[in-house]
């Protein structure tokens, strides 16, 4: 979990990384779960022998929307809770780019990097953090992301 800090901290933070989580492993368990979720069993994902055999990547791989709804464990573990927080609310991405695939039992983590934040009304806060989804032992990232989110203080 991130360390707590006040919001002026966190305001000064604005440029600076502020958080790497830990490593998750994406494997075919949790890709299977995720295709039952989402109801995508293209054979890329769920059928590990037709993937070798027809893929340039050797094995299945985890879905890109997967990678992505990982960002919400990553940022859990990573990102600094600000104090005086009542609730923070996903707004979307400006960029999104899925860089490389991860392959099934590959770790994964997220990087976060405070790129801006600004007040849109009194006690309402608009981030922007960089994303950098990083794949163990691996020189490309599996995503890059400019993520938006909505921090509401208490009144």
């Amino acid at each position: 979990m991130g360390a707590e800090v006040e919001r002026d901290a966190y305001l000064k933070m604005v440029g600076s990384e502020i958080g790497v989580s830990e490593w998750h492993v994406l494997d075919q368990k949790r890709i299977d779960t995720f295709a039952d979720c989402t109801e995508d069993w293209q054979f890329i994902h769920v059928d590990p022998e037709r993937a070798a055999r027809e893929t340039p990547f050797g094995s299945t791989i985890a879905h890109g929307f997967l990678t992505l709804s990982m960002l919400s464990v990553f940022s859990y573990e990573a990102m600094p809770k600000i104090k005086g927080v009542t609730m923070g609310v996903n707004y979307g991405f400006d960029r999104l780019r899925f860089i490389s695939p991860v392959k099934a039992g590959m770790r994964v983590r997220g990087r976060f990097m405070l790129a801006e934040a600004s007040w849109r009304k009194p006690g309402e806060l608009l981030s922007r953090t960089s994303v950098n989804v990083e794949i163990e032992g691996e020189k490309r990232s599996a995503l890059v992301a400019d993520w938006l989110g909505l921090i509401y203080f208490e009144q």
